[in-house]
């Protein structure tokens, strides 16, 4: 009995190793066929076709994307320090103060509107309103109107991080439209006539996936960027602040 297991096991495991060296020799046989000469349709696939297979939600990552990059373009132009301290008035007004030349500084701000300007037209408003310059409360207004506009810096940067956030959100529920369709296709017993429909399904969903995560990813790099961007042109224009306010509180103005 003991024999005859044996025996049967080694005819079990010969018979297995030749229908796996057959199944080998077929694959090597069909390769090289393929490599000998036989045509392979590769199909490339357009951009239009592209939006097709992928569903309405690609149109929405592409705007996403479009806005995106406006974004982008908008922040390298605008977050530099010549858009919020320039070098030149921020000599220009501090040397106007210190002279006493209040209304020529205010002038110089209207000529270069930016962050620096608007903290110091606050500024001259209670100087010239007040009369006798109080520190704290001088210091209470700039500080006022440098949050402010510290605030609006950073709140800009924030649509980007808004669209690194919504658009793999976007993909995400184009993946659950294109395999809830991939689903409905084999649930009604279609794909064993249709297979190409399974197939859509299941495109869509990638499709929608990949589009987000490309979306998503660069504007959340950029965001982080352009966030510390930010972060140091505030650091420049509360530094520019404590010269505005030590300039005024030494007596220049009336």
């Amino acid at each position: 009995m003991s024999g005859f297991s044996t025996r049967t096991i080694r005819m079990a495991l010969t018979g297995w190793l030749v229908a796996a060296a057959a199944g080998t020799v077929l694959a090597a046989a069909g390769a090289a066929g393929v490599a000998a000469g036989d045509e392979v349709a590769v199909q490339h696939v357009t951009l239009g076709e592209l939006f097709d297979k992928g569903g309405p939600l690609l149109y929405v990552l592409a705007a996403m994307s479009v806005l995106g990059v406006a974004f982008i373009v908008y922040f390298f132009m605008f977050l530099r320090r010549e858009q919020v301290v320039p070098d030149s008035l921020q000599r220009d007004v501090l040397t106007k103060i210190r002279q006493g030349l209040l209304a020529d500084a205010r002038t110089a701000c209207s000529y270069r509107p930016c962050a620096f300007s608007e903290i110091t037209v606050g500024a001259l408003d209670f100087v010239e309103a007040g009369g006798k310059v109080e520190p704290a409360l001088l210091k209470e207004v700039i500080e006022s109107e440098g949050s402010r506009q510290a605030t609006a810096i950073q709140t800009q940067t924030q649509y980007l991080l808004d669209i690194g956030v919504i658009a793999p959100m976007v993909g995400l529920l184009g993946t659950v439209f294109g395999m809830v369709k991939a689903f409905n296709v084999v649930a009604f017993d279609v794909a064993k006539a249709k297979p190409m429909l399974l197939a859509a399904g299941v495109a869509e969903a990638m499709i929608n996936t990949a589009g987000g995560l490309i979306v998503g990813i660069p504007a959340m790099m950029f965001y982080a960027y352009f966030r510390g961007r930010s972060s140091k042109l505030i650091s420049h224009m509360e530094s520019a602040s404590v010269e505005l306010l030590t300039a005024l509180v030494k007596g220049k103005a009336p």
